[in-house]
């Protein structure tokens, strides 16, 4: 058997990748890294109640995600001052 060069094996990871799509449902396949995304934003604290405990990690991600923006747009900032 020949060995598979670069794009044999970009085809047969294409094939793989559809093959599982035709299997499972995104969810199914995106469930377990969603979930261990998302318990990073959960508070700690034992005695909350679940509808807070939700509210919190509601909240610590929309915080990540207005952080992540920010930052994106301080740097995009800098670059095109860079190009200028």
């Amino acid at each position: 058997m020949a060995i598979a060069d670069s794009k044999d094996m970009a085809l047969r990871g294409r094939i793989g990748g559809y093959a599982r799509a035709a299997r499972y449902s995104s969810n199914e396949l995106t469930c377990a890294a969603r979930l261990g995304f998302m318990a990073r934003f959960e508070p700690q604290d034992p005695l909350l109640s679940e509808e807070e405990r939700q509210r919190r990690t509601q909240a610590n991600l929309k915080a990540h995600m207005v952080r992540l923006a920010r930052l994106s747009a301080i740097k995009r900032k800098k670059g095109s001052k860079n190009n200028d």
